[in-house]
């Protein structure tokens, strides 16, 4: 009975679909560790090396120089010619850095170590991203915004854990999770596009006509979380050591971990809120974080400056799950990875820019004058966030 035959292969179209969510996930995982591997080791470079806290912020913004170059390309390219080509070729760069990051001994390969990491990661977040609410299907699209979202958070977090305890070596076991990322995309079951987009390969990335509400009120609320872990990340070492007068890698790899780790489990908190509501918190929680990151500086306190970067991942994480969210649901898949990465460089220039800029501020004036400045510039960004979401389209309420 062709019915019946139809009905079981529509059954088991549906169990694997269910499955590979979760699978296609992976490699954003697997990128997203090394994005922030290096974070633990930066104060050991700092020392055997020999550059400045500006220096410092500079390697760490190559990165995000790699990442919106990545942007302007990828999410196009992989809604042309489909998601593999743009994930394979990325997994491969990412192998490479794992390597220069594995024998740096000067500034200029922890640089070039940044850049291929950034280009890598632009292409998850858009073509990777992308890829899994490919998988999951249409009716799925909030599950898909969920597990990549946390997937990437999630890698972000668990590669500074991994360096702190492993030091080097973290980028051995990144290669193998990298190589374990390839098999799974050379095996995921998604289909070439059948109408490619038309107009510049290269271009800023956008949205369709009618989207453009969701994706603003996203950025507002995705940058300012964004960039308040960004600074955790590239100057939350150098603060570690001032206050508790110690360089080790594993106390600035455990608080880069527990700030991505409450970014993860406080999307799965909100998940079934509406996307306005998940939004509000975000901005809220980032609001509050930079508040506590501003006196943790100025009274010299850890317990301060941890609550900080919990507040910042929350407001991250909340931030990114409810712009991706928007986007899944109004997006059409042929401009889905484009749409991602609109989001992406929404939120990366900002956390290029105001995390490099208190760098040099910090060398200039000190890094208590340097963050307390940093903290009172992302707070008024935050607040300004979540007015654009309280005035954002009607649209946005609906789960």
């Amino acid at each position: 009975m062709p019915g019946a035959r139809e009905a079981h292969e529509e059954r088991e179209e549906g169990a694997a679909a269910t499955g590979w969510v979760w699978t296609a996930a992976w490699p954003v995982t697997a990128v997203f560790v090394l994005s922030n591997a290096a974070t633990p080791l930066y104060v050991r470079w700092q020392r055997e090396i020999g550059f400045s806290k500006g220096t410092l912020t500079v390697i760490f913004a190559c990165y995000i120089v790699g990442l919106l170059g990545s942007l302007l390309v990828s999410g196009v390219v992989s809604d042309r010619v489909g998601r593999k080509p743009v994930l394979l070729p990325a997994l491969g760069l990412a192998m490479a850095a794992c390597a220069i990051f594995a024998s740096a001994s000067a500034v200029a390969a922890l640089i070039v170590a940044r850049l291929f990491s950034g280009i890598a990661v632009g292409a998850v977040v858009s073509a990777g991203m992308a890829a899994v609410t490919d998988v999951a299907g249409p009716g799925r699209r909030r599950l898909a915004a969920l597990l990549a979202s946390c997937a990437m958070v999630f890698g972000a977090g668990l590669g500074p854990l991994l360096a702190g305890v492993l030091g080097k070596g973290v980028f051995v076991l990144e290669a193998v999770l990298l190589a374990a990322a390839v098999l799974v995309v050379a095996r995921m079951p998604v289909r070439r596009p059948v109408a490619p987009a038309k107009g510049a390969w290269v271009r800023i990335p956008g949205v369709p006509q009618g989207s453009g509400g969701q994706l603003l009120m996203g950025i507002a609320v995705f940058a300012p979380g964004i960039t308040a872990t960004s600074f955790v990340l590239s100057l939350g070492p150098s603060l570690l050591s001032g206050l508790l007068d110690t360089t080790s890698p594993v106390a600035a790899g455990a608080m880069a971990f527990v700030m991505f780790l409450t970014a993860t489990g406080a999307q799965f908190a909100v998940q079934r809120l509406d996307r306005r509501t998940i939004l509000i918190a975000g901005a809220v929680s980032t609001t509050i974080g930079m508040g506590a990151l501003i006196a943790a500086v100025r009274a010299s306190s850890v317990p301060l400056l941890v609550a900080a970067a919990l507040l910042a991942g929350a407001g991250q994480g909340m931030g990114q799950l409810g712009g991706l969210s928007l986007l899944n649901s109004t997006v059409p898949a042929s401009r889905l990875a484009e749409a991602n990465a609109a989001l992406n460089v929404g939120g990366y220039v900002p956390a290029g820019v105001l995390p490099v800029t208190a760098g040099y501020l910090s060398d200039a004036v000190g890094l208590t004058t340097g963050a307390t400045v940093f903290g009172a510039v992302l707070m008024a960004l935050a607040l300004v966030g979540g007015l654009v979401v309280l005035v954002g389209p009607p649209s946005s309420r609906r789960k």
